[in-house]
């Protein structure tokens, strides 16, 4: 429906001006900061895609997803028995079957998510994207990550990117797709709010803001435009679509910050993993050393977190 974002304008000085206030939220404390860390810790996509990935360092990263925080200190929090694990394990296609079978071992249900259509640069051909997306299902990866031509945005080409990402969602058949936007490389924020907007309208799950692998990755700039587009997606059609910030996003603080203010522009149906995902390869370490902190009254050494 292009009636929907032909006039699109964003006040950027005031969304910026937004962002810098964002910046100033007081955390919270004590026992509550707590709770919203372990809420952060369900959030997580954990996270590798180096390009020495692996299945030994795969097995370990499922590991760490099953068990993000040490038994003592969630015993120590009465939080032992809750089941808390992250919300997805991600990885590269030709790692998924590594990570399907180190989690069916484990005997948990975390979901593994592929990186694919030709990710990070998008740069491939539609037909290589697809068959990617397709491969991935098939080594058993519930949801995927598909990352947009950041071209068809550049240029306007708005039925171009609705028809691509469209195809991309069928080729997903039952898993989940998240749609990586790649913020970063869009030009404006105005391209952002469309690209959002055709993104959801052709059948995304989720969309997220980075490839992790763009100079600028997750910004609170970003993210409040990404969130109102949901939010009047949600007011059009009554479908709610989840929202996923990632790259560079490494402290405790950073997590809560991301969590309230999806609180604030979405509300707290949203502060869900059905609905919201933080994609980090290291802010499990961190959000494990603040809880090691506030149960012990110590900071941890690095063998006290061996496993972060």
């Amino acid at each position: 429906e292009l009636g929907w974002i032909s006039k699109v304008h964003v006040n950027r000085p005031a969304v910026v001006r937004h962002a810098e206030q964002i910046k100033k939220w007081k955390t919270v404390k004590g026992n509550w900061q707590a709770a919203w860390l372990l809420k952060a810790v369900t959030c997580i996509d954990l996270t590798t895609l180096s390009g020495d990935d692996t299945p030994s360092n795969v097995h370990r990263l499922c590991f760490k997803a099953k068990h993000p925080i040490r038994e003592d200190l969630l015993k120590a929090l009465d939080m032992h028995d809750k089941g808390i694990t992250v919300g997805a394990v991600c990885v590269y296609p030709a790692r998924v079957t590594d990570a399907v079978n180190a989690l069916k071992a484990a005997g948990c249900n975390i979901p593994v998510a592929s990186v694919a259509a030709g990710f990070p640069s998008g740069q491939t051909p539609l037909e290589t994207k697809l068959a990617e997306i397709k491969l991935a299902v098939g080594y058993g990866a519930r949801e995927i990550d598909i990352v947009i031509s950041r071209s068809l945005v550049l240029t306007g080409q708005w039925e171009g990117l609705y028809e691509e990402i469209r195809q991309c969602r069928e080729a997903c058949g039952e898993a989940h797709m998240k749609t990586i936007l790649a913020t970063g490389e869009l030009g404006s924020l105005a391209n952002v709010y469309k690209a959002s907007m055709i993104a959801m309208m052709a059948g995304s799950d989720f969309i997220k803001t980075s490839t992790g692998k763009e100079v600028e990755n997750a910004t609170f700039p970003v993210g409040v435009v990404m969130m109102r587009a949901i939010r009047e997606f949600y007011w059009q059609t009554g479908n709610k679509v989840g929202f996923k910030p990632a790259g560079g996003i490494r402290t405790a603080k950073e997590a809560i910050t991301w969590l309230m203010l999806v609180k604030e522009e979405l509300g707290v149906e949203w502060l869900t993993p059905e609905l919201f995902r933080l994609g980090a390869s290291s802010l499990l370490g961190d959000i494990e050393k603040q809880i090691f902190y506030h149960v012990t009254g110590t900071y941890a050494l690095q063998h006290d977190l061996a496993m972060a």
